[in-house]
């Protein structure tokens, strides 16, 4: 077997409050104090947030594997991309000069995954004749809930990527990521046999 890219986590975590952030600050990976509300700090808990509704994304699909077993493969492909994000967590949590050659990172490979992951689910949906709106199931709205955290996620570290020294992969990824939540979003309601909710502008009250 190749060597793994990366070290694997070597912590002990026995206390879960330090009382370090009472003041508003918080420790980057490579030990610098930083304000809560700084960009970096915005940056990676914004991912966090990603993962956490990834992972609820990741269970709806596992509950519906019974009646519907086409999805086991959009839950191992949340699963991996819930660890991506945490090793874009890790990336980011270190300042660029403190990174070391094994620290867990985000690399072409992920990007190239999501491509084949997005164009093998893709290619069995029919063409859009509209935008679509969150819904039709439970299963993908969550996933759209990821997108627009995703597309957050992006923003702001395009902001962050102005500011200070970021990784271009790294912003490759959320952009590849969240195209690939809209369409696991659309293929998921396909495997429910649940209907797309188009936008219809005069359902608005105005044109009523």
């Amino acid at each position: 077997m190749s060597e793994k890219p990366f070290d694997e986590p070597r912590l002990v975590l026995n206390r879960i409050y330090t009382k370090g952030g009472d003041k508003g600050e918080t420790s980057l990976a490579s030990g610098q104090r930083v304000r809560k509300d700084a960009l970096r700090i915005e940056c990676y808990g914004t991912i966090d947030e990603l993962n956490s509704f990834v992972g609820l994304a990741c269970v709806s699909a596992k509950e519906l594997i019974p009646a519907h077993p086409a999805l086991d493969q959009l839950a191992g492909m949340l699963e991996r991309v819930q660890h991506e994000l945490f090793n874009l967590g890790s990336l980011l949590a270190t300042l660029p000069a403190d990174l070391h050659p094994k620290q867990p990172r985000i690399t072409e490979a992920e990007v190239k995954q999501l491509e084949r992951d997005l164009d093998a689910l893709n290619s069995g949906l029919p063409s859009l004749r509209s935008f679509v709106l969150p819904g039709g199931s439970r299963l993908s709205a969550e996933l759209h809930v990821c997108r627009t955290i995703c597309r957050r996620a992006e923003r702001v570290l395009v902001s962050l990527s102005h500011a200070e020294e970021a990784d271009g992969m790294a912003i490759q990824y959320l952009n590849r990521l969240s195209d690939a939540f809209f369409v696991w979003s659309r293929w998921a309601n396909r495997q429910l046999g649940a209907e797309e909710v188009l936008w219809q502008p005069n359902r608005a009250a105005s044109a009523r």
